[in-house]
């Protein structure tokens, strides 16, 4: 096995960060932490977005799915709240499924509109507490913190490493799902679906697979979201959630699992460096955007162009014959 000399750093670079509640105080950590579900969210609508090309903008709508989800079975059933993680998935990637069907042929502003029509009949309805169930404005209270190997999770440090961790899983899958079949298909679709569509690929089943994909993460995503607040509300939900998704895979660079880290830690870490400057952090971050959109249209860190070892091919062929 040849190991490379980024795997060493990476490895390196993840020890470090692995480090960092024990230098960083309570405040801080948990700026990370919401760092890591930002990114994991990100991740999820990246495998729409990013390696799809669906401009997809109500991601928010999958993540409160998972959170409500969580969140009723706990209060009311008393089920352990990670046990109630795979249903929060499940549920919220048959709504992916469900609302996806009839407008996945749409594309690009269509598709957008569309999406974003989804979050806020979402959030409405949530308001106007559907089945008595979802607590109206209120939201639900009370929703017990998560189990662990029978340890309780409730402080900063605890929850750095469970989000960081499945932060880390969720890297390792979507890292496969990006150099698998699926993976290079979906970057055809995005490339040119008509192109692809003449290759042979069913387009769309796999953008409504990658749907699926996307809002079912999203979904579990909320679980934790929901143990760690303890108080769930529609307003935790909103358009704006969505929006700072679909900036973090835009920042970073569409379907470049690096670019949507640093994404992560640009549009959620940094305001709160520059929080006592408050009132210009909008315009600031107004202009960078606008920038970015001139002068660096890829993104950040886009991703990396696909390499192919022809030469090993041809040999195995010429072995062959």
């Amino acid at each position: 096995m040849i190991i490379r000399k980024q795997d060493v750093l990476c490895l390196a670079g993840a020890a470090l960060f692995a480090c960092a509640p024990l230098v960083l105080n309570a405040y801080w950590t948990d700026v990370l932490n919401n760092i890591g579900l930002y990114a994991i969210l990100a991740l999820s609508l990246n495998i729409i977005l990013g390696q799809c090309g669906l401009f997809q903008m109500g991601h928010a709508a999958f993540f409160a799915v998972g959170a409500y989800t969580s969140a009723i079975l706990n209060t009311m059933f008393d089920i352990p709240l990670l046990w109630t993680m795979p249903l929060a998935g499940i549920l919220a990637g048959l709504f992916g499924l469900i609302v996806a069907r009839p407008i996945i042929h749409l594309r690009g502003d269509y598709l957008l509109i569309v999406t974003i029509g989804i979050v806020e009949i979402i959030r409405i309805a949530l308001i106007n507490d559907v089945g008595g169930l979802t607590g109206g404005a209120n939201g639900i209270f009370g929703i017990d913190r998560p189990m662990l190997f029978g340890l309780k999770i409730k402080r900063p440090y605890q929850f750095f490493y469970l989000i960081w961790g499945f932060c880390a899983a969720t890297i390792f899958l979507f890292h496969r799902l990006e150099n698998s079949r699926f993976g290079r298909a979906l970057n055809y679709i995005k490339d040119d679906d008509v192109a692809a569509e003449g290759s042979g690929i069913d387009i769309s089943r796999y953008k409504l697979i990658a749907f699926v994909i996307g809002a079912f993460w999203a979904g579990m995503v909320g679980t934790i979201f929901a143990g760690k607040m303890k108080i769930i509300s529609p307003e935790s939900f909103s358009f704006w959630e969505s929006v700072l998704l679909f900036t973090i895979v835009i920042l970073g660079g569409m379907g470049s699992i690096r670019g949507v880290l640093l994404g992560a830690f640009l549009i959620i870490g940094l305001p709160e460096l520059f929080r006592d400057f408050a009132s210009a952090r909008m315009l600031v971050f107004g202009a960078a955007m606008i920038a970015m959109m001139i002068f660096r249209t890829q993104g950040l860190l886009p991703p990396l162009p696909r390499k192919y070892n022809v030469a090993r091919f041809f040999s195995n062929a010429e072995g062959e014959q």
